[in-house]
């Protein structure tokens, strides 16, 4: 059976995920170059972005090669970071530049993939011993049919746990949009979750 129940947050789905003052703390500390730092910094947020990235582009072929240009182009700026917002928000809004600029390239000059579907995406992103996903309903195929909007609000705030003002910031728009887009997402996915729950109807013909 299928609770219908949605994350809260990253904190209570992912517990012995590393805080964020610790991930900006070894950020700062790449930047001066320790490289122990480096690879603790990127071990801590590469499944971040895999979702993210995941949620954001429309080529799941893409998503490694595109978690890869966050991390090089975020490498190559660490000198510019002085830690004035989280670490993790700062590569957020990397890797949506990333994304946005790989769209623009495949619209000038677009190419066919050789597996026109999601299930590559929907492995590396699927979130872990959430409740209410472990009887085959997939989150992401779910957040799927949400408005793009408020599929990007849920990510960042419900599943990465960035804090709400750091989501707006990243998203551009005010922090009560935020918020309400992530509770129109929230109450789609219980309908969807609920929709799923039912048991199928019978035709009054076999019904007979």
């Amino acid at each position: 059976m299928i609770t219908p129940a949605l994350p809260l947050s990253r904190e209570r789905t992912e517990p012995s995920a590393p805080a964020d003052e610790s991930i900006t703390a070894w950020a700062l500390a790449a930047r001066g170059g320790d490289a122990a730092a480096v690879d603790r910094f990127v071990r801590a947020l590469h499944r971040d972005v895999i979702r993210y990235v995941a949620h954001l582009c429309a080529d799941p072929q893409a998503v490694d090669d595109l978690a890869q240009d966050t991390f090089l182009r975020a490498l190559g700026s660490l000198h510019r970071f002085e830690g004035r917002s989280s670490a993790r928000a700062w590569l957020l809004a990397i890797a949506r530049r990333a994304v946005a600029d790989s769209l623009r390239y495949t619209a000038v000059r677009p190419r066919r993939a050789d597996l026109p579907d999601w299930e590559l995406a929907v492995e590396l992103a699927q979130p872990r011993g959430l409740p209410g996903f472990d009887d085959g309903v997939a989150l992401l195929e779910l957040l799927a049919g949400l408005p793009d909007e408020r599929r990007e609000a849920f990510v960042l705030t419900q599943l990465l746990g960035l804090p709400y003002a750091e989501a707006a910031e990243l998203s551009g728009c005010p922090i009560g949009t935020v918020r309400s887009r992530v509770a129109r997402a929230r109450a789609s996915l219980l309908a969807l979750l609920a929709e799923a729950e039912a048991p199928p109807a019978v035709s009054p013909a076999l019904a007979a």
